[in-house]
Formats: structure tokens, C-alpha cells, sequence
């Protein structure tokens, strides 16, 4: 079966590719195109018909991932197959089952069938959580068993992967080198793997076996999102030499993959401030050969915890601005515990407002929605503007639980609306401009 990378390369339009066209409102020809040169990916496994397509990357609406899954302290499938529908219902465009503690491939299973969304993962946390239950050591799991791993996990439907080949002997050099860091190790994964190869006194075998980790994402045409295990968790750690290092060796990794027909994104940035973003998805894009970046986080702020879903939002309205292409969800609850429905609703939430303000800014020509707000804020015609809002459903039960003694005005200003106020005095001279069709 080939890739939809290597079909675009051979000019073919697959239905896909037409999908992706039609949901992003561009031409197809522009789809293949892009797909073709490694900078659009299309996450659609095959094993798993039904599953909604979604494309990522230059030129396409910025999307929102959603995370769910079971930690060894909190193991409860039924709460985490609502979460996935809650995100699914709040509007995410992907979803990653990130499950470490109970019956691992039942949970990624029962996930799977739950919900419509592109499903991914990260395999290494199931292997470390199986090789910890069976040998009471994570850093003796068989490498073999990994890669049986990735293909099982591949064969139930997974449609992307995030896999830390980035990391070896040479980026861990760097963070002894440099001192370790303030903010610490902050990927499970990444910090699985480090531990492993220090143990074992190896390679990192998803980096030493690289075109054999390449060869089961082909397989399965599935992407590649390369883990940024050594991304930074303080803004102090941000950009130092090992989260560079690792960035350089992912970047490298994403032209090769290409090179061998496999989807690829690349993962990024952790903690960053927020005059930094910008240098970020730079260096990201030209080292890569602007492949998608499936930007976590960034928090611009270690200070936000509780309020890490409006921290992170600040930094993705940046990053999505400057050319980020997928957005980690952030909830509420990052750095504290594991989220509840509500933070995931509330994560995601926050994430697709702060991906339209980027959007907004990236893209001129998709302002239209915010002009139709504003005219139906500025004549007062409420069930216009209700229905033209991202979260109609929360602002109609804000103004129905203060309702005004004038149903033309709000409670803020009542008799002194500024609106109705303003409409009177230039009444003669107002624009012309209506509520697109397409809007209505």
C-alpha cells in the first residue's frame, strides 16, 4: 500500500486529499501539492474506516488535540470514553489516548470505538508500563517487544504516533554537559527512554532503527510526529542546548522520512516565553523543510498552575500566528492532576479560541465570521450574534441567567446602552454591509 505522500508524489489526487480540500475550502490540486513536498500531513488509517479525515499543515486551519487517558493512580475507562466524547463535542480535530495504568490495549481499543476523531498515541508509554509490571524495572524492557508494540498498536487504527526518535547519546551529552536544567525532565516518555539507554549503556533503539520505525508507520500509512522528549518545562530551560539538539535531530529525522515515503510531523516546544515563540516555529520550519508542527503548550509562564489552560491559550494564539499547525490542549488541571470532563471541556475550549486568534492573524481573508459578529453586536440582534459565536451555547445562558428589563440591551449597560445609542445618532450613515450568505 503506498502513502498518501507517495501517491501526491505520483500527481494522484486520492479521495482524501479531495476531503481535505473540500473541508479546508481550497483547491485540490494545492492539497497534493503540498502534501506531496511533506508540508500538509492526512491522518487516515486505513484499518480504521469511518474515522473523520483531517489534514495539518501550511495553508489549513490550525487544529486542536485533545489528550485523555488512565494514570496509575486513577484508572477509570468509562470516565476517560467520556472524555473522548466531550472533546469530540467541543469541537477538537484529533485526540491522544495516553493511558499508563490499567488493561492498555482494552482502554486504546474502547477509545477507538468511541469516538470518529484521528486517535494517537505514544507507544513508549505502554511499553515502560508493561515492562515496570513485568520485571518491576521499566529499563529492562526488550526493544523487540517495542516494535511488536508499535505495529499492534498500528493495527488497531492509530492514525498518528508520537515516537521520540530524537533523542541519543549525543542530545543526553548536552543536558549533562549544560547541568541539567531548572524545570527538569518533563516527557514520560522521553525521560523513560533516557533512563533506559543510561541503564543499558545504549542507543536509543527508535533512533538507531529509524527506517525500521519508518517502515511500520508506512505500513499503516500513518504519520510520524517525532516526540520532543527533551522539550523544555521552565521558560529558564527554553531553547538551551539539549531541547536545540533534539530539535536538530528531529528536523533531520522529519527529511528522512520523507525521503522514505512516511508522513511526518515534528514536535515541539514545551515552556517558552512569549518573545521567543516566534524564533521557535522559525527554526522549526526552515530546519525541517516546513514540515506540520504539533506544538505543546508552549506556556509562556511557570507561574500559572490552576489557570494553565489560559496560560497555554496566550502562547498557542502565538504559536498558531507565527505558523504552528496542530495545538496540544492545555486544561486546567496541567501540572496538578489528571483532568476532569470539565477541564477537558474547558482545555479545549481555550485551545480552539486561542487557534482562531492565530488564525485570524495568519490568514486576513478569514475575517468575515468577526465582521458578521460585529454587525449583529452592533444592531442588536441577538439570536444572530448568538449563533455566529464559537460558544453560543455559554453566552446565550449568560444573558438568559441576567436578563435586561430592555431585551434590545444587556445588563452591563441597560438604559444606557451604547449600541442602541450610537445606531440612532448615525442612522443615516450606516454601512451597507450584511451577514454573508455562507454565515447565515
Amino acid at each position: 500500500m503506498k502513502t498518501q505522500l507517495e501517491l501526491a508524489r505520483e500527481g494522484v489526487v486520492t479521495p482524501q486529499m479531495q476531503r481535505v480540500a473540500q473541508d479546508e475550502q481550497c483547491a485540490e490540486e494545492e492539497i497534493r501539492g503540498k502534501v506531496a513536498a511533506g508540508e500538509i500531513v492526512i491522518l487516515n488509517n486505513p484499518n480504521r474506516p469511518g474515522q473523520r479525515i483531517v489534514g495539518i499543515g501550511a495553508g489549513l486551519r490550525t487544529k486542536v488535540n485533545a489528550s485523555i487517558g488512565t494514570s496509575s493512580d486513577i484508572d477509570d475507562p468509562e470516565m476517560e470514553k467520556r472524555k473522548a466524547r466531550i472533546a469530540e463535542d467541543e469541537g477538537a480535530d484529533t485526540l491522544m489516548e495516553l493511558s499508563t495504568g490499567g488493561r492498555l490495549d482494552a482502554m486504546r481499543r474502547e477509545i477507538l470505538a468511541t469516538t470518529s476523531l484521528p486517535v494517537g498515541n505514544v507507544p513508549l508509554y505502554q511499553a515502560f508500563a508493561e515492562a515496570a509490571r513485568q520485571y518491576r524495572n521499566p529499563n529492562k524492557l526488550d526493544p523487540e517487544y517495542l516494535f511488536e508494540l508499535i505495529e499492534r498498536q498500528l493495527a488497531d487504527g492509530i492514525s498518528f504516533m508520537a515516537i521520540h526518535c530524537g533523542i541519543n547519546r549525543f542530545s543526553i551529552d548536552r543536558l549533562r554537559r549544560q547541568g541539567f536544567r531548572y524545570g527538569g525532565l518533563v516527557s514520560k516518555g522521553g525521560t523513560f527512554m533516557i533512563s533506559w539507554m543510561e541503564y543499558n549503556n545504549r542507543e536509543n533503539p527508535l533512533y538507531e532503527q529509524f527506517d525500521r520505525v519508518c517502515g511500520l508507520m508506512k505500513k499503516y500509512d500513518a504519520v510520524l510526529s517525532l516526540g520532543n522528549g527533551l522539550r523544555a518545562g521552565a521558560i529558564h530551560d527554553s531553547h538551551d542546548r539539549a531541547q536545540m539538539a533534539e530539535m536538530i535531530i528531529n528536523c533531520e529525522l522529519a527529511e528522512i522520512g520523507r525521503d522514505l515515503g512516511c508522513q511526518m510531523m515534528v514536535e515541539g516546544p514545551g515552556h517558552v516565553p512569549l518573545d521567543e515563540i516566534e524564533a521557535n516555529i522559525l527554526l522549526e520550519k526552515k530546519m525541517s523543510g516546513n514540515a506540520p508542527y504539533y506544538v505543546l503548550g508552549p506556556l509562556p509562564a511557570d507561574s500559572g498552575a490552576g489557570y494553565d489552560h489560559i496560560t497555554a491559550a496566550i502562547g498557542a494564539a502565538s504559536s498558531a500566528r507565527f505558523g504552528a499547525d496542530l495545538i496540544c490542549y492545555i486544561t486546567p488541571a496541567e501540572h496538578l492532576a489528571l483532568p476532569s470532563e470539565d477541564d477537558v471541556r474547558q482545555g479545549v475550549r481555550a485551545t480552539r479560541l486561542a487557534a482562531r486568534i492565530g488564525d485570524i492573524a495568519k490568514y486576513p481573508e478569514r475575517r468575515q465570521r468577526e465582521k458578521a459578529v460585529a454587525l449583529a453586536r452592533r444592531d442588536t440582534r441577538w439570536d444572530d450574534h448568538f449563533r455566529l459565536l464559537m460558544f453560543p451555547e455559554a453566552a446565550a445562558a449568560i444573558r438568559r441567567s441576567r436578563t435586561p428589563g430592555n431585551a434590545k440591551t444587556c445588563t452591563m449597560c441597560g438604559d444606557f446602552c451604547a449600541m442602541e445609542r450610537g445606531m440612532s445618532l448615525f442612522q443615516d450613515d450606516i454601512r451597507g454591509d450584511k451577514v454573508s450568505a455562507e454565515l447565515e
